[in-house]
């Protein structure tokens, strides 16, 4: 099988939970450090899926590697080939397909309860799920494309999540590991401190109590959607 292309925008935002999920189903995958300056592919030819992962820039921002991104992002859609994007992978999504990403009224940072949308889309990739506790961190927020179906939101961002076929975009993480919730709070506790006046942003030490277990239960949701999300997967 062709490998699965996964595109880190910040050493410390990369693959988490779905490196090991692929690597549990024997799904080969490639990394793409574009934090360390590497190249984008010119085509989509060479993989099975796309993925996009998180990062604190925003796609608004001048940068040279978003539009080769967005342009292979759209090569993708074009040919079938899924594509998965959580927070600025979702917002990256977003932008190549035409629709805005603004900023979110409050930032949200922290664990918080996202809600399935009752609509048959979702419970296909949700399942019989209701809501789930899911763990956010970003300002900004996305529409949804023409043609696309909202399947998540939550008390202050209401386009959490929405699918397109087999594509399927994040504003929440699912990804999310106990390494990564830690080294994401050291990292970003100054962030945490100039924004603590939003009722979505949760204190470190919050974030961090009984971690295991959130991410245990997180880890299921994403193992669901991501068993979903690799049955469209191209040879």
């Amino acid at each position: 099988m062709k490998p699965v292309v996964i595109f880190r925008h910040a050493a410390v935002e990369g693959a988490g939970y779905l490196a090991d999920f692929l690597d549990a189903n024997n799904i080969p995958w490639q990394l793409i450090k574009i934090d360390a300056g590497e190249t984008v592919p010119t085509s989509i030819q060479g993989f099975s899926g796309m993925v996009l992962m998180g990062g604190a820039m925003s796609v608004n921002d001048d940068l040279p590697w978003i539009p080769p991104v967005l342009n292979l992002i759209r090569a993708a859609v074009a040919a079938d080939v899924p594509v998965l994007g959580h927070c600025l992978g979702g917002q990256l999504i977003t932008k190549a397909l035409g629709a805005q990403v603004t900023k979110n009224p409050i930032k949200e940072i922290g664990w918080g309860e996202v809600s399935v949308s009752p609509n048959a889309i979702a419970q296909h990739w949700f399942g019989d799920m209701e809501s789930f506790n899911g763990f956010h961190w970003h300002g900004e927020t996305f529409a949804l494309p023409a043609g696309a179906t909202h399947v998540l939101a939550s008390k202050h961002c209401q386009n959490q999540a929405y699918a397109l076929g087999k594509h399927l975009a994040f504003q929440c993480h699912i990804e999310m590991t106990p390494e990564m919730v830690a080294s994401w709070c050291e990292i970003g506790a100054d962030e945490i401190a100039l924004a603590s006046a939003s009722p979505a942003v949760q204190p470190a030490q919050t974030m961090l109590d009984n971690l295991p277990l959130h991410c245990f239960f997180l880890n299921k949701v994403a193992n669901h959607v991501y068993s979903q999300w690799i049955k469209g997967l191209v040879n």
